[in-house]
């Protein structure tokens, strides 16, 4: 495994800065969210792509794109819109997005991207579920396009918010399916089970993890030690799970504290034995 940290949490940093900060506190990877500060996917140039590109090789990261911005598309409305919205020009934006953050990330040599479904707020008829099928497959799509591997995010409160409901989905798209990101802590959100059962359950499936502390039925990103997860029994999971991918510590709204949160995520990984 692979221990990263996710550039959500370190906004404060110029992009470049953020990236040696990682390598200097001793993660192997980065969770990169292109957002309105770092490789803002609407704007930012190829050249601005490139450099960053020669920067992560450089210094050894490996890459993952995670699709999370907030209000890179809607200034008002967070998240905004997303795959459920019914409005077909609103969904063709996220689609876009996606497409320009996975051109991001192939010529960042990244290995994955993940994303989420949204939520449906507008939904009309019973179609529901036809309608994020549709949605899930056209992203995976194009994300392998691009060469990067898909990767489905429960979501707490989304449409696909647990596992089994992404198991479902991985189910009705076949080939089509994307693969799965799993955050750890919002395992402790739902209630769907240990991180241990999970785990195991979906370990075929699974190509990306992001992890933090988290209090039962909370959905709080949380420093370690502040909240319920038992990061030994975690990575005990993964190992026994035979992943060999990155594990991305997500702590986005700590980016006041950056360089303090990057030692207490390593430490407790570190730890977890």
């Amino acid at each position: 495994m692979h221990l990263g940290y996710n550039t959500n949490g370190l906004q404060n940093h110029r992009l470049d800065d953020a990236l040696r900060l990682l390598a200097d506190s001793g993660y192997a990877a980065v969770a990169l969210t292109p957002d309105v500060s770092h490789l803002d996917p609407l704007r930012c140039t190829s050249a601005e792509v490139q450099t960053i590109g020669a920067l992560v090789q450089q210094l050894g990261l490996r890459v993952a794109v995670e699709t999370g911005a907030r209000f890179v598309l809607d200034p008002f409305r967070k998240h905004e819109p997303t795959l459920m919205n019914r409005d077909p020009d609103a969904r063709t934006r996220r689609l876009d997005f996606y497409r320009r953050c996975a051109a991001i990330g192939r010529d960042l040599g990244a290995e994955v991207l993940s994303f989420w479904s949204g939520v449906e707020i507008d939904a009309t008829g019973s179609d529901g579920h036809a309608w994020l099928l549709d949605g899930v497959a056209r992203t995976s799509a194009l994300v392998r396009d691009a060469g990067l591997t898909p990767a489905l995010e429960p979501e707490p409160g989304m449409a696909v918010s647990t596992c089994a409901h992404y198991a479902t989905v991985a189910e009705a798209l076949g080939a089509a399916a994307p693969s799965l990101c799993l955050d750890v802590g919002h395992l402790y959100v739902t209630g769907e089970g240990d991180p241990e059962t999970v785990i195991a359950r979906h370990a075929g499936a699974l190509r990306q993890v992001h992890v933090e502390d988290m209090r039962r039925g909370r959905h709080e990103h949380l420093p370690p030690g502040e909240g319920d997860v038992d990061f030994a029994a975690v990575r005990r999971a993964l190992e026994g799970a035979g992943y060999d991918g990155c594990v991305c510590f997500e702590l986005s709204r700590s980016s006041h504290a950056a360089p303090d949160m990057l030692r207490r995520c390593r430490d407790a990984w570190h730890a977890a034995r």
